[in-house]
This record gives structure tokens, sequence and C-alpha cells, in this order.
């Protein structure tokens, strides 16, 4: 067994490492073996030389393997997820599992909590009542079999070593490496027992990845790792140059969702991107023959009430109340102060500092300054408007929800400086970039 300081000084001479070195590294990040000054030391080595694609189908699956494999054989359906890379007002997820499980696919969604300056899928869950996120493996398969579609975080025995891989990453300064960001998702996917994965990987000024071409690199790398790991996969790339919904926040974006599934309001942008990811999740398992065929059975299972019933279903069984979807606002948190963004000239919407929006949230009390943070579900923004939206001066840009009137008078301020007006109306592109297949 090679030595822990000859598999750094490899990487760091800018060599590949072997299949060997990178088990080795995965089981001492697992056992301990490897310290804390040692991960990071090759975690920083990786960053400055990079890694191929072969080594770093190597990192993935030995972290993959470092925990529990989850077996789903015994479904009568095929057993697929998605991910996205992040951003502000996307709580596609809440919407997407439904739909696809509605359309006869098994959605065990591992999800995460917020980073940064962007909302967490586990937050947004946890504004429901009783909603178990961390549940029991036995209380997340039997939800997955009962319901089509779990969305939980991630347990103790799934991919530890990338557990502890990342808690080293974060404080060290080498995060932004694009084959451990790719080892990081995929390895906790594979552990989830997927048969195929859609990536959404988001591209602007909310986005981790602001520029189109560094979102490329990392869905072109996550796309290739995954399918040299035995994974189907494919990426859409999608636009975060401003919110996704209308909303942005935990029990709003919960709130937003519900509306969606029941037809009650649709966001357009968010409508488009969640549709299209589910028409790659319906073709990648074989549920539909080609696009439009995928697309005509999203809406379906979306306008017949059936992707309502699955996520009722799925609430109900994670310990959430079974008449969620019908009394949602008799359960979700609401912020005592409501406050109107107004418009100080008239115009049409030209840009949206998205980023900025995403960290008034999180100034709110929706996010997290620390780990240990606790979140405050009640708060964050409605009716944020879109660009190409013409107001007039004193129309509402976005309402605020906050819990005392200063943070409400401080979160208003931030909103209005987020938003460019200008005076002609900008062209709209589709949200949805590009397809990258690999």
């Amino acid at each position: 067994m090679p030595l822990p300081q000859e598999i750094i000084r490899r990487k760091r001479d800018s060599k590949a490492l072997s299949p060997a070195d990178i088990a080795d590294f995965a089981a001492g990040l697992a056992s301990g073996a490897w310290s804390e000054g040692q991960v990071a030391a090759l975690a920083m080595a990786i960053l400055l030389n990079g890694m191929e694609r072969d080594e770093t189908v190597a990192l993935t699956l030995a972290m993959r393997d470092s925990g529990d494999v989850l077996d789903w054989s015994s479904l009568p359906g095929p057993v697929t997820d998605k991910h996205s890379t992040g951003g502000v007002g996307d709580n596609v997820s809440l919407m997407l599992a439904p739909i696809a499980a509605a359309c006869g696919a098994y959605v065990p969604m591992i999800s995460g909590r917020g980073l940064g300056h962007t909302g967490g899928t586990l937050d947004k869950m946890d504004s429901i009542p009783g909603y178990r996120s961390q549940p029991t493996r036995e209380g997340f398969e039997g939800t997955v079999r009962a319901a089509g579609c779990a969305i939980i975080g991630q347990t103790g025995d799934l991919a530890p070593a990338d557990r502890r891989f990342y808690a080293i990453r974060d404080v060290t300064g080498t995060v932004e490496s694009i084959p451990l960001i790719t080892a990081s998702i995929l390895s906790k996917k594979l552990a989830a027992g997927l048969q195929s994965l859609v990536l959404d990987v988001k591209s602007g000024n909310g986005a981790f990845m602001a520029e189109r071409s560094e979102a490329q690199a990392l869905a072109t790398s996550l796309v290739q790792v995954a399918q040299g790991a035995g994974l189907s996969a494919s990426a859409l790339i999608t636009d975060m140059n401003e919110p996704l919904a209308t909303a942005a926040g935990n029990a709003v974006e919960v709130r937003n969702a519900v509306d969606f599934l029941t037809g009650e309001t649709r966001d357009e942008r968010l409508e488009e991107v969640t549709l299209a990811l589910a028409a790659e999740m319906l073709v990648a398992t074989g549920i539909a023959s080609g696009g439009e065929n995928a697309l005509k059975r999203a809406r379906t299972a979306l306008e017949s009430g059936g992707a309502a019933e699955r996520f009722s279903r799925m609430v109900a069984a994670l310990g959430g109340p079974a008449d969620f979807v019908e009394k949602m606002d008799q359960y979700l948190p609401r912020a005592p102060e409501l406050r109107a963004v107004k418009a100080e000239r008239g115009g049409f919407v030209a840009g949206i500092d998205t980023r900025a929006l995403g960290i008034v949230v999180v100034e709110l009390g929706g996010g997290r300054r620390k780990p240990e943070d606790p979140i405050d579900h009640a708060v964050g923004l409605t009716a944020t408007l879109p660009i190409g939206r013409e107001v007039w001066r004193d129309d509402p840009l976005a309402v605020v929800h906050a819990r005392t009137p200063a943070d409400a008078d401080r979160a208003a301020e931030a909103v209005r400086r987020a938003y460019r007006i200008a005076d002609e109306r900008l062209s709209t592109q589709s949200p949805v970039l590009e397809k990258i297949t690999g």
C-alpha cells in the first residue's frame, strides 16, 4: 500500500494516479487513515494539475464504494434522478420528482441544503411540519415504493468518503475543481443506485458557474464521467441570469411548487425548464420514445393531477400532513412583515443581479452564514418580476417576506438595487440553453 505522501507527490508532479492510488485515498478518507493535512494537500494538487477522465471515474467509484450502495432491482420500473448545480428560485425538484413518478419512474432524490447564495431543496422541504428529510433507510425505501419518489438528505451510510472530502475542500480553498465537483456529485448519485441521471447545470449571474464556457466544461465532465462509471446521463445547461421561479426562499418556494402542481399558477420559465428536464428523464428511462412524446406524457401527468397526488403521497409517507396539498396555507409558516419593493422609475426590467437576490434571502434568515445557523423558513421573496416586464413608477418589483420591519427595509433596498430598469424592452431567450450528451 503506497504512503499518502507518495500519492500526493505523484499528483503534485502532474502525473496520473492509478486506480490503486485512488482506492487507497478513498479508503483513507472514510477510515481517517489520511490526515486532514494530507487530504488538503492532494485536493490542492488536483485543483492545480487536474485529473484525466479515467482518474475522475476511479475517484467517483471509489467514493461510491466507501459506503452502502442502494439496490432497487426489485422495483417494477426504472430508477432515475436529477441533479442541479444550484440557483435562486430553483424549486424544480419539488415538481420534477412527482411528475416523473406519475409517469412510472422511481425517483430516490438525495438532495442538499443551501450553499452560499443558492437555496437548498432540503431546507425547502423542512418548511413542511413533520416532514422527515433524514428518514431511516427503511423509511426512505418505503416512501419510494409507495409514492414513486422521495426527496431526502444524504444518509450517513452513503458515500462517507465524499462527505469528509467535501468538508475539507470547503475550508481549504479547493472546492472549485471540476474533477472534484464531478466526483462529489456523482459518487452520491451512484450510491443511490440509479440507472439514469439528468443534470441541470446553471449558467449566469446567479449560478456558481457564471460563464457559459464554465457550465459547458462542468456539464461535459459530469456526463462523460457518469457514462464512464456505467450510468446513463445527459445534461441541460439552463439560464440563471434571473430567478427561475417568482419566489425565492423556503416556505414561499414550497407554496409556489404546490401552486404549480395543482395548476393554480405556473411561472413560464420554471415550467419550461421543469418539463424539459422531465422529458429528458422519461427518454433516459425508456418510458417515452422521444422528446415530443416525453413532453406530452410529462404535461399529462401535471394536468391530470397525477403529479400533485404523488407529491401529496410523498409528504405524508415522510411524516408530513396527509392533506398538505389541499391545506398548505394552514401548515406553511408565514413571515409577519410583508413589504412591496417599488420601482423608482418606469420602463422595462433589463437586468437582475440574481446572486444579490439570493444574498437577500440569506440575510433575511432564509440561508446560512455558518453551517450551524438555524433557518427561518418563512422569510424570502415573492412576485419577483422577470426580465422584459414593463413597469411604471411605484409598481412592485417584488414582495419581501421578513421577520422585522428593519429587516424588511434593508431587504427592500437591496432588491431595488438588484433590478435594472431601461427605456426599451430587451428580447428574452429560452431558459434552456443547450443539451450535453457526451
